[in-house]
């Protein structure tokens, strides 16, 4: 999948070592319970890779078409929201990379694809309360705030307020996607 600047790949095992750079480093993973370790993004992209083949959809290399350099990930993956397992996209861009807009236009091409590509009746976004920045991305795309909980992060021993944004099929007529 391809938008102006940013191809949007298959995460592979090659991935780790430049996924490990951003999902270790603590700024990029202010907002959640801890950064992760090596074997931890490990199984992040075995996730991935397994969800491909079970569901059609997972998270993607966010790949800067110019440079070809490995910038990020993002696309769509089922997650438990507030009890629901339900499909939410989800994004991570290195720091060197932010505030170029690039995590908005892989969340639209995320939306496209699960709308059009995939039939999807409803795709969420949800984060932290205190991540504005993810919430700005989720109004930038055009979803809607929907609801906030409460969830247990049990290995943390953690109970972190997150608020959960919505987009539907219906809705998604009316968006702009910048998809080439």
């Amino acid at each position: 999948m391809e938008t102006k600047r940013l191809r949007l790949r298959k995460l592979t095992k090659e991935d780790v070592a430049p996924l490990y750079e951003i999902l270790s480093d603590a700024e990029v993973m202010q907002y959640y319970p801890a950064p992760y370790t090596l074997d931890g993004v490990k199984d992040w992209i075995g996730r991935s890779m397994d969800s491909y083949q079970k569901n059609g959809f997972g998270l993607w290399a966010v790949i800067l078409k110019e440079s070809g350099d490995f910038i990020g990930q993002c696309g769509i993956s089922l997650q438990n929201i507030d009890g629901a397992y339900v499909p939410e996209i989800g994004y991570h861009i290195h720091k060197w990379y932010w505030n170029q807009g690039y995590a908005t236009e892989a969340a639209k091409a995320s939306l496209a694809y699960g709308f059009q590509n995939l039939g999807l009746e409803s795709i969420f976004i949800h984060t932290y309360i205190k991540n504005s920045p993810a919430q700005r991305i989720a109004e930038k795309v055009g979803m809607k705030k929907v609801k906030e909980y409460d969830k247990h992060f049990n290995a943390h021993n953690l109970i972190w307020r997150l608020v959960v944004y919505e987009m539907t099929q219906k809705e998604s007529m009316s968006t702009s996607y910048e998809t080439s």
